[in-house]
């Protein structure tokens, strides 16, 4: 196991460019099994949740090659849906949820899979009922063995249909979306996720040769054709580290230029850290923070307490709620995070208290955070990463802290965040692995 060492206190200076967007990635990898032509991706992150699903792509036959950095070309000419049976299989499932998105591409053109229950961040509970409903909706049948968690799904032909998600989950409308480009007939999804990963995915399926319509609302409404075709498709930038790289350079008072950040598919995630006092510049379509040393929080219009939560797209993103919590630490003011969506996400904040943050926590979905207005900085600790999300709040922590802090299970960072250190280091942060 790895640890992160870091000597905080030191201003940082200079750019960085954000990886390609996880999320995105996890959803465009598994449509390549929709085709046996090549398809190919750029701008692809080289982090430990991608790598795991490239490598469970290649272990059931699908031939990747890795032209350049970033860049990915994937032909699914033969697939082995047995292996999804095997011990090795199993393994791998346990620390990647995204493995979940093979399930809709391999009903679609094969008329199985196979699935045992996926891993990923504990962060609360995470339930499949909106990926198991929809396909069921579209002609899948589901067996459950108990006894070793594993899924069998059966669908001969998938018939389009009108379906109601019980949630807005991004996951699970990209599943049902890429089991239903290849569906008999009409599919129309209401109440469907729309975030930018979405957008990205039905625009790439329609190039694939796919018929959607819809594309950036909560309503899709999809033609079945018989096959698609291959494609040449980039990711975008991921916001999460853009909102990231926001509070870095807030948290450090640190003058950071984030470029290329695709800033028209970032929704409200500007406005937000605005909202902590953070300045924000855009400069064409990349981001500047300016160094200052103070940043106030606002308050709403009758002058009552901010809070900020989060909220399905066009809302704000629950990956970044830990991200504003940590920042409003050393802001002046205070405000309310309430957490909506997951009920251990906040659970992560007894380690800022014990670096000398003042954060109540409410209960599992709200903290009430009083900025120090860096009167009192935070300190130096030794601590763990519970998930990717909160590791990197508490490595941004630490990077502001005065003294030395460790943080370990840093795997949990290296599964969302590109050389998180590396990048680090170029802006002058004190970083090493240990």
């Amino acid at each position: 196991m790895s640890s992160f060492e870091i000597k905080g206190g030191n201003k940082l200076n200079g750019e960085i460019i954000p990886q390609g967007a996880k999320n995105e990635a996890l959803q465009v990898i598994c449509s390549c099994l929709l085709t046996s032509e090549k398809v190919t991706l750029h701008n692809v992150p080289d982090i430990h949740d991608v790598n795991k699903l490239i490598d469970l792509l290649r272990d059931i036959g699908v031939s990747i090659k890795n032209p350049f950095p970033s860049t990915y070309v994937f032909q699914a000419t033969s697939v082995d849906i047995e292996y999804l049976k095997s011990a090795q299989f199993k393994e791998k499932v346990g620390s990647l949820r995204g493995s979940i998105m093979i399930l809709g591409p391999l009903l679609a053109r094969f008329g199985k899979g196979y699935l045992y229950l996926p891993g990923g961040d504990k962060i609360g509970r995470r339930r499949l009922d909106t990926h198991f409903i929809g396909l069921q909706n579209l002609g899948a049948k589901i067996e459950y063995s108990a006894a070793d968690q594993f899924y069998t799904f059966v669908a001969p032909e998938l018939k389009g249909a009108n379906m109601l998600l019980d949630e807005a989950s991004v996951t699970g409308t990209a599943n049902i979306l890429m089991a239903s480009v290849l569906a008999n007939g009409k599919t129309v999804i209401f109440n469907a996720a729309c975030e930018p990963y979405l957008y990205q995915l039905c625009n790439m399926l329609n190039k694939m040769g796919a018929q959607i319509e819809g594309i950036g609302s909560n309503l899709l409404s999809i033609s079945g054709v018989d096959r698609l075709g291959g494609c040449e498709h980039t990711l975008l930038s991921d916001m999460i580290e853009v909102g990231s790289f926001i509070g870095l350079a807030a948290m450090t008072r640190s003058e950071i230029t984030i470029k290329n950040v695709n800033f028209q598919q970032l929704g409200m995630i500007p406005d937000v850290f605005r909202k902590l006092g953070i300045t924000i510049i855009r400069q064409g379509d990349d981001i500047f923070i300016p160094e200052r040393e103070h940043y106030e929080i606002e308050t709403f219009m009758d002058n009552s307490i901010m809070t900020i939560s989060d909220a399905p797209w066009p809302g704000f993103t629950p990956d970044l709620i830990s991200i504003v919590l940590v920042v409003a630490t050393q802001a002046r003011g205070s405000v309310l995070i309430h957490q909506k969506m997951f009920e251990s996400r906040l659970f992560f904040v007894d380690k800022l208290i014990d670096m000398g943050a003042k954060i109540i926590l409410c209960d599992p979905h709200r903290a009430c955070v009083i900025g120090l207005d860096r009167q009192y900085p935070l300190k130096g600790i030794r601590m763990s990463s519970p998930d990717i999300r909160a590791g990197v709040a508490l490595l941004i922590a630490a990077l502001s802290a005065e003294g030395t802090s460790i943080i370990d299970n840093i795997e949990q960072i290296d599964r969302g965040y590109q050389q998180i250190d590396h990048r680090l280091r170029m802006l002058g942060a004190d970083i090493k692995r240990i």
